[in-house]
């Protein structure tokens, strides 16, 4: 499985494309009206509860602009914080703190947001199952994202189409089950593999044959409360297909090992953040 790497130079270059895109081509022509030497201190705070997210990319936005800016950080990536709580202090010329201001929200909104939503689905599964995501992700931004589930408690799922083997339906669709689980196992290479089912009868057909999780899809709770007695001697099982926070608690009372939700990347809200000067 890959692993989310937020390293110095990740985070400056995909601050930097942010900023390239808010600024071009003329640059931040109503904040030029201000005169520079103006010195602000600016508090951050937060306009709704949450789990906040995302405040190096936050930092660095402001350094990329002007990287004399002082960005105080008051709570951890992970915090849980309040509405008026203070998350940080920003302190610099007025232009430059504006320039890199809307930059920055939006990275802590979105991560925050995914990390919140995240935390939700958790909190409701209870202790022995897992929320995980998905690769249902914005492109370009899977790294940020699952870091986000990480920090609401949730589980990365596989993080490219050569992490692991998951036969899904159009797979299946495609060929025939119990071959292309012959096919993996045979070429695995140290990799996992997991198999999409949506019926017990096609749970039957592969099971025994040595593969690590089923995964059952948009099965009812008493069909999965049944696949999931059959499977558990022999796989991790998992749990996935339009799940919502009405209904996760009772996915999870079927004893699955895990739940995936592709919502928590794909439209978790924005988390509302503001700078008061």
């Amino acid at each position: 499985m890959s692993k989310i790497k937020l390293s110095k130079e990740f985070i400056q270059s995909i601050v930097k494309l942010a900023l390239n895109e808010d600024l071009y081509p003329s640059g931040d022509i109503t904040s030029s009206l201000i005169n520079n030497e103006n010195l602000l201190t600016v508090k951050l705070v937060s306009n709704q509860r949450a789990i906040v997210g995302g405040l190096l990319f936050a930092k660095q936005a402001f350094k990329l602009i002007d990287n004399k800016i002082k960005f105080i950080i008051k709570k951890k990536d992970g915090s849980n914080i309040k509405k008026g709580n203070l998350v940080a202090i920003i302190k610099g010329k007025a232009k430059n703190i504006l320039i890199a201001e809307r930059v920055a929200l939006n990275f802590l909104s979105h991560i925050s947001g995914i990390a919140t939503k995240t935390n939700e689905f958790v909190k409701l599964a209870g202790k022995k199952t897992k929320i995980c995501c998905t690769r249902k992700t914005i492109p370009n931004l899977r790294v940020i994202q699952k870091y986000a589930v990480k920090l609401g408690g949730g589980t990365n799922h596989r993080f490219n189409l050569s992490d692991e083997y998951l036969i899904k339906d159009n797979h299946i669709a495609s060929s025939d089950l119990k071959n292309l689980v012959s096919k993996a196992i045979k070429n695995k290479k140290g990799k996992k593999i997991t198999v999409e089912v949506d019926t017990i009868k096609q749970l039957k057909s592969i099971l025994g044959l040595k593969f690590n999780t089923i995964l059952f899809d948009n099965m009812s709770i008493k069909n999965l409360r049944d696949g999931v007695e059959i499977a558990k001697k022999y796989y991790v099982t998992e749990a996935s297909g339009n799940v919502s926070l009405k209904t996760v608690k009772a996915i999870a009372s079927t004893g699955v090992n895990r739940i995936s939700v592709g919502s928590i990347t794909h439209s978790a809200p924005a988390i509302d953040f503001k700078l008061e000067i």
